[in-house]
């Protein structure tokens, strides 16, 4: 297991590393957030009370959207040069490929939340003051359940000829009740109201991304031998 996560680390700085030099991607994700703010922060009045409960869906809304674009990129960008068959062939473990990319789509999905969230509380005039600590794990968990799924269904569509299109139609009917949870146990931390309510929803995430991490680990190699 120590090997398989050091190979992960080597490949996901890889990745970033190949991505901190072209900022193609995270530069699409962050035009694709901002310009979900921007739209919302027009078509609704930011005075209006009532706005305020769309805010745990538009959270939601842009970490979705802007990773697929981030997903889409993780395996396609492989097929260039033939390097996705230089990682099957090199000895390493095949998951330890898939958690390589795990780690990097998490890291590049984070880095636009952190950007955009704030910029979102800013533009509809949300003072926060519910706790910091409950909201960083509600995201966390929410995100990285997402990718866990996304990078595994990613790695399944790259070979198709139009995996733009396959991987939202394959990803957001498996994501849709970790959505449910996220949006529900967001609402319910940024409203201040009974907290052991979110518990209960961060548990189902939990028990989400524990269980899909699992299955998709074991069955990502049978992904790397026919792609």
């Amino acid at each position: 297991m120590k090997t398989i996560l050091m190979d992960a680390f080597t490949i996901a700085g890889k990745d970033l590393r190949s991505e901190l030099k072209t900022k193609q991607t995270i530069g699409m994700m962050l035009v694709f957030a901002a310009l979900v703010i921007l739209i919302f922060s027009f078509a609704f009045d930011p005075t209006n009370n009532m706005v305020k409960a769309v805010i745990p869906g538009l959270i939601w809304i842009i970490t979705i959207f802007s990773g697929i674009l981030g997903l889409n990129r993780s395996f396609v960008s492989e097929l260039e040069n033939n390097c996705l068959i230089g990682l099957r062939s090199a000895p390493i473990d095949p998951s330890s490929i898939y958690i390589g990319k795990v780690i990097a789509n998490f890291v590049l999905v984070s880095l636009v939340q952190v950007v955009s969230i704030p910029v979102l509380f800013l533009l509809f005039g949300y003072r926060f003051t519910s706790s910091y600590l409950w909201f960083i794990l509600i995201v966390l968990a929410g995100t990285f359940g997402f990718i866990i799924v996304g990078t595994f269904l990613a790695a399944l569509a790259a070979n198709a000829k139009n995996s733009e299109m396959l991987l939202p139609v394959l990803l957001l009917p498996l994501i849709s009740p970790l959505m449910i949870a996220g949006v529900q146990a967001t609402n319910i931390v940024l409203e201040n109201t009974e907290i052991q309510s979110a518990i209960s929803w961060l548990q189902l995430m939990a028990a989400y991304d524990l269980l899909f991490l699992a299955a998709c680990f074991l069955l990502f190699e049978f992904i790397m031998e026919g792609s």
